[in-house]
């Protein structure tokens, strides 16, 4: 039986806040992968970007999705490149519903327009191509890697964690009536 929550999609989709607020509503653990690695890095995901280059960051990845799939009762909101190897949307399956957060192109760059700085990615003269192109690449893997698939677009992180909620009750392979005590 599965008793954790992976929250997977692009940036901006809403993966940290839902997963906060979907924590609370369930009276869960929260960790988020890309501080899991700040952590253990001692630098920003955009230092180790610029630093280190994304394959150590996609290694680094793999190992803290390796250790939030260790844990019991924990929503995981997860980087957005998550998807890109299998090994980590395998990890994340075996422990965890796996709900993609998808949310149109201008809704992300509206919520990440200016994050320039610390999304290393979006650090291009034109955001907006590098946004569709990503998402182009990654919205197939998002959506075989999930059980559930939820627009955030147009929506507050609450609506969308009982949006999630709401899901996971009809799934028998998520143990929901055991966390949920509220």
């Amino acid at each position: 039986m599965k008793n954790n929550i992976a929250l997977i999609g692009f940036m901006g989709a809403g993966k940290t806040v839902t997963g906060q607020a979907l924590a609370r509503l369930l009276k869960l653990e929260f960790v988020d992968t890309d501080d899991m690695i700040e952590a253990r890095a001692g630098m920003s995901v955009a230092e180790i970007f610029a630093g280190k280059g994304e394959e150590a960051f996609r290694e680094l990845e793999k190992e803290a999705v390796r250790q939030a799939c260790s844990r019991q009762n924990t929503v995981i909101a997860c980087g957005g490149g998550v998807a890109l190897r299998p090994e980590n949307i395998a990890a994340l399956k075996e422990s965890a519903m796996v709900i993609y957060l998808e949310a149109r192109p201008e809704a992300i760059l509206e919520r990440v327009g200016g994050s320039r700085a610390t999304r290393p990615l979006l650090d291009a003269d034109d955001p907006a191509a590098v946004v569709a192109a990503l998402l182009r690449e990654r919205a197939p893997l998002y959506q075989k890697a999930a059980d559930i698939v939820i627009d955030t677009t147009g929506l507050t992180a609450g609506a969308v964690a009982e949006k999630i909620i709401s899901e996971l009750g009809r799934h028998e392979s998520f143990n929901l009536q055991k966390q949920h005590t509220g």
